[in-house]
């Protein structure tokens, strides 16, 4: 196979987020003390820093902790979204859950909206906030009739919505489906305020603290970091993309890991209103953004899970291809990957890790809708360390177990947990590291054993294990991004071996210059 290259179709050599590459972010240092807290959290991205500015501006003492640079996660590579229509989900919720509990996961990503936008107009917060309305479009007359099911649902839960038959762009379509008076807005603007809030407040503020464990106490909890650092709180909440504590909550085998693909350009022709979303696969979604004064607009899509399916460029030259037809595009500003888990039955998890333990909470499993879920998550999460009565709270229970869908999905998905585990095992890697051109990377064999090899643009090579250190997986490289992703649970890892995604929590094992040496010529190419 022809090893494709980011110059093909102009798309930017390297992925960059159009969020973090257009604002610049604080630094802060790392833990290098012990601390005592009121509240400890872990994950400096939407959720975690919203928790924060909430629980300060209530007189607590809080402690933000990140394993690398606050906003750099799923946060700073999101399509900033702010919207309760998330994909076609009301009819199978209204099926799985009932009305009343469909009706609450839309109050809660409603009241989520306002709280942002009442949060930018406290603080006259300069983030390009915008109401929007949000269109779901079907291509197929399958994905029409679905969409006429969720126009029922809306109906059934009085969503303010609205079938119809176009959209404004040169794309055929069957059906569309909208919600009103959505929005979108520019998220690290956004959250760089609420920091700065936040410190007003005395938050304190750690990157580059890795929090691995946690110290059950009677009352409260310790995290425990990788420099051998002591948190200790009365409540730990675990804000992180994937939770770096399990506990007993089994939480590897409750969610899986996807991504998708996203591209910021320059286009032609004037971008009309809206944010709109494909319910077709593959996925396509569009909205725009301004940047001094001109228009952007960012398409996204592509899913699959993340470590499997085919190499991960063409996933990007998909949506370039697509957004020259439709948008008729000068240039690709920037282009950039994201990944979010999904639930077994796709409502997040949030609050007491387990029953036991109400001093530890976790928030994950946004489904990709991180803006509204992961500030619901935070609301949420301020009013079960404040005892405060919050409506939504059996609704995201990490406990509940519903049979439909929740037990069909388990096997489902631990199965091909399954099956990729005995996969890596039994591949034989196809290349040597004489085949490798720069820029390059592959699975090798190295004296009998599966290894990982990349060669940068220097001819630099490097050399890594590629059983995943989560459960021992054999991750595959991602040649898009230029990392080894695990087709398990979603670890992702620099070509250098370092962690870049949970749940692994070590990188992988890198080969040093004594073990080059002892290379074969048949297994190396040298």
């Amino acid at each position: 196979m022809t090893q494709m290259n980011a110059e093909n179709g102009n798309l930017p050599h390297y992925p960059e987020s159009y969020w973090l590459h257009s604002v610049e972010l604080p630094a802060f240092s790392p833990l290098n003390e012990d601390l005592k807290v009121d509240v400890a959290i872990v994950g400096g991205g939407i959720t975690g820093i919203t928790t924060a500015y909430l629980l300060a501006n209530d007189g607590l003492k809080v402690a933000l902790l990140d394993a690398g640079r606050v906003l750099n996660g799923t946060t700073g590579h999101t399509t900033a979204k702010i919207t309760a229509q998330h994909d076609m989900i009301y009819d199978e919720f209204i099926n799985h859950i009932g009305r009343n509990k469909a009706r609450l996961y839309y109050e809660a990503n409603s009241e989520a909206l306002t709280f942002i936008e009442e949060t930018v107009n406290k603080h006259s917060i300069d983030c390009d906030f915008k109401k929007q309305n949000a269109y779901l479009y079907a291509t197929t007359d399958e994905y029409a009739e679905k969409l006429e099911k969720e126009y029922k649902a809306y109906i059934k839960l009085k969503i303010d919505g609205e079938l119809s038959n176009e959209i404004p762009f040169n794309i055929k379509v069957k059906k569309v489906l909208s919600m009103k008076d959505q929005a979108q807005f520019h998220p690290l603007k956004y959250l760089k305020v609420l920091l700065e809030e936040f410190k007003k407040k005395g938050g304190q503020i750690y990157e580059e603290t890795i929090a691995v464990n946690i110290e059950e106490k009677d009352q409260g909890a310790v995290v425990l970091t990788r420099n051998e650092k002591r948190v200790e709180a009365k409540h730990v909440l675990s804000c992180s993309h994937f939770p770096f504590y399990e506990g007993t909550g089994l939480y590897s085998t409750r969610m899986y890991a996807d991504r998708s693909y996203v591209l910021a350009v320059k286009t032609k022709m004037v971008y009309p209103d809206g944010m709109y979303l494909s319910v077709d696969q593959p996925s396509r979604s569009l909205r725009s953004i301004k940047e001094n004064g001109e228009s952007l607009v960012i398409v996204s899509g592509e899913s699959h899970k993340t470590g499997q399916g085919k190499d991960t460029l063409a996933h990007y030259t998909a949506l370039e291809a697509f957004g020259r037809e439709v948008l008729q595009y000068e240039k690709v500003v920037n282009r950039w990957s994201t990944q979010d888990l999904t639930t077994l039955d796709k409502i997040p998890y949030i609050g007491p890790i387990t029953a036991d333990h109400p001093s530890i909470l976790i928030a994950t499993g946004y489904r990709k809708w991180g803006m509204t879920n992961g500030t619901a998550a935070a609301k949420l999460l301020r009013d079960l360390v404040m005892k405060t009565c919050n409506p939504y709270k059996d609704l995201y229970s990490p406990s509940r177990f519903y049979a439909d869908p929740s037990l069909k999905k388990f096997f489902v998905e631990n199965a091909d947990v399954v099956k990729h585990l005995i996969k890596g095992k039994l591949e034989i890697p196809e290349k040597n590291v004489k085949d490798l051109a720069k820029d390059e990377g592959a699975a090798i064999f190295v004296n009998g054993q599966r290894r990982g090899a990349y060669k940068d643009p220097d001819g630099n090579l490097h050399i890594v294990d590629t059983t995943c250190t989560h459960i021992g997986c054999e991750v595959n490289w991602n040649h898009g991004d230029r990392t080894w992703d695990c087709p398990c649970h979603g670890s992702r890892f620099s070509y250098k071996g370092e962690v870049i995604e949970g749940p692994a929590e070590k990188p992988l094992q890198r080969m040093d210059h004594t073990m080059l040496e002892n290379f074969t010529s048949e297994d190396s190419g040298y």
